[in-house]
Order: C-alpha cells, then structure tokens, then sequence
C-alpha cells in the first residue's frame, strides 16, 4: 500500500496546485517540499511528521543508527504521521569498512588536539567506534518498510533496490553531477536529488572527486531535467518560494530543502546552530573535512579557522568522524558554537526561526 492509500493525516496538508502527478502517484505527496535528511543528531521525528503531516516528504537521517535503532525509528515515524516519510543511509565507499586507525594517526590528533580548549577534550576513547554496518542497516529498514528510502554518496547495491521494489518502497538516490543522476536512473532508482554545490552539509559526489563535481544548483537542475526520465528533486541554495519556483521553472518536480528546515522549531540542531543559521555570518560558508573526514559545507568559526592548516592531514571518513564526535557534542552541550559543526547552506541567511508548517507555508507563497 502506497502512502497515498493512507488515511489523511491529522493536520491538513497545504495543498499545492503545482504538485508534481509522478511524486503525487508515488509518495502522496500534495506539494512539492522534501525535507533534507540530517545526521549526526540534527534530525527529529518531530520535524518529520511535521512536513510529511503537510502533505510534503519528511526525511530523517540514520547513517549512524545501528540497526536496532533504525527498526525503533522507523516504528516511531509510522505512530508519528500518515504522512510519507523517507529514512536515508549513506551508501559506504569502496574499503572503507576496513580502514582502521594507526598509532601515528592517532598520534596526529592528539597534537591537533592541542588547539582547542582543554575542557572539550577530557573524555575521548582511546579507539573510537566503528560505523554501523551497511548491509545491516539495509536489511533492518528494508524488514521496516517505510514508505521510502533515500541514498546519499553512492549507488545502492542492486540487491537493496530489487528488494525495495518488490517491497513497495520508493527509492531515491542523490547526485551532484549529470553523470551521477543518469547512473542512479540506470541502476533503477525512482527519483533523483539533483543536489547543487550550494547545499550545506556533506557533499556525496561518488564518481569524480568533490573537487571536480561542485556544480551550482541552477546549472546542474536543467540539465539533470534533460537528461533523466525520472522526477528530479532541486537541492541546494533553495530557502523561500523565489527558489522553489525557480527550481520548478528548470525542470525540477520538487525542490529538497535542508537548511532551512534546520532553522525550524521541530529540528535537532543546537540552540547556537539555529542561532547561527539567520546571522550575518551565515553569508559565508566553506568546505571542510575537519568534522568528519569527508568535505562538508558549513559556516566557518574558530575551529575551522584554527584547524585550516591541517585540513589535508586529517584521515578519511569514518576515521575522522569517530574522532572527532566526542569534541563536537562536548561543545554542543556547552554551547561552544566555535567548535561545533554548524552545516549550512550558501541560502541560510534566508532563514528565520518558525514551525516546520509556517515555514512551508512561506515557501509555497
């Protein structure tokens, strides 16, 4: 049974003439607003079940969840909402399951580690924990069956997309370049993120170097639109109504809309984040990979400025990101803005502090 079978939600939906047919006939959907999916703590059930309540698709992030916490999670979401939801994984590189971390690496970060303050670096482990398993993780949330499942960084093996197709469930990649969006169509995903360099966040460009796949959203959605057959998702840049008609003008069946929603009530970002979100400094944002060994858009502060001169020194992700996890909820719950990961997008001055339901009402004026 599809999401549009569902009895209709508790809240109404803000109908949408312009909602794309496809994405009606797949999800439900009754407008044209995907939440993006955060990790790392940023996502909530809340916030879900807020957008996917009015009529959009909510998302929640669970690359980190191990796979009890995906069967509990999306439980949850199902008791949340009658709406369409999505839970979304990162698909694991090539060997990366098996990179362990030396004694000189660790070694390393104990000397970086000499330039933040004392009191964030009291409790570290000695060997950070692995990620959760992928295969597990899939074989957990597929047995869960929600409506839909997102990808990020890669192409899903085929195995989880036959039995996500056999199980009803919608399947959505992410690609940052033309040839990424024509290889997730071939590999028989249902729906493509057309995900711009201007998205904050983790850049998940899997067949060319991040370096060489930064594509401004407006340039990359047309051409996406041209080359795929399947309905096209906007991300990137995108935080009022002028950006989601923009994107619906280049081709886009929806726009995906990350930062903003990270600016709402409903969402798990730090009190300093959202702080941070609709501030002056927010006009500026950079790649790291100081946070988790992979490039990721945010706004830079004293951590990222202290650490810029060993950006190429850290090791790669999940390496880095376990080493890194206990200092950056140290300092989230001390309130240090200066040594937390804010990601942004290049729009997020655009944002305002509101519920996820006034905000996509502003968004589709």
């Amino acid at each position: 049974m599809t999401t549009a079978d569902h009895p209709a939600a508790e809240h109404p939906a803000i109908d949408h003439p312009d909602a794309d047919p496809r994405l009606r006939r797949l999800l439900g959907l009754t407008h044209p607003i995907v939440q993006g999916p955060f990790g790392g703590g940023l996502s909530s059930v809340a916030l879900a079940a807020a957008v996917a309540d009015t009529g959009g698709l909510g998302s929640y992030g669970a690359h980190i969840l191990q796979p009890d916490e995906i069967t509990a999670l999306v439980a949850e979401l199902r008791s949340a909402t009658r709406g369409a939801f999505a839970v979304n994984l990162w698909v694991p590189q090539p060997g990366e399951s098996e990179l362990r971390l030396t004694e000189d690496q660790l070694a390393q970060h104990a000397r970086r580690l000499r330039l933040l303050p004392a009191e964030l670096t009291t409790d570290l482990p000695e060997h950070p924990e692995p990620a959760p398993d992928f295969a597990e993780q899939v074989e957990a949330l597929l047995a869960a069956a929600p409506p839909a499942v997102s990808f990020v960084m890669g192409i899903p093996p085929q195995w989880v997309l036959d039995r996500a197709r056999a199980a009803g469930i919608v399947t959505i990649g992410t690609a940052t370049t033309v040839d990424e969006a024509v290889a997730l169509e071939a590999a028989g995903l249902d729906v493509v993120v057309a995900s711009g360099s201007d998205a904050g966040g983790h850049r998940g460009s899997f067949l060319r170097p991040v370096a060489e796949s930064l594509v401004g959203t407006f340039s990359l959605v047309p051409q996406v639109a041209d080359a795929v057959r399947i309905p096209v998702v906007a991300a990137g840049g995108i935080a009022d109504a002028r950006g989601v008609a923009a994107a619906r003008t280049l081709g886009a069946a929806a726009v995906q809309i990350g930062t903003g929603f990270l600016a709402t009530a409903e969402s798990g970002a730090s009190a300093v984040h959202k702080a941070a979100l609709g501030s002056p400094e927010a006009r500026t944002t950079v790649l790291t990979r100081l946070f988790s060994g992979r490039p990721a858009r945010g706004i830079p502060n004293r951590l990222v400025r202290d650490l810029a001169a060993h950006e190429h020194e850290v090791p790669p992700y999940p390496l880095q990101n376990a080493l890194m996890l206990p200092i950056r909820r140290a300092a989230a719950a001390q309130g240090r803005s200066d040594y937390v990961n804010l990601w942004a997008g290049q729009a997020a001055s655009l944002t305002r502090p509101r519920t996820a339901r006034d905000y996509i009402e502003h968004v589709l004026k």
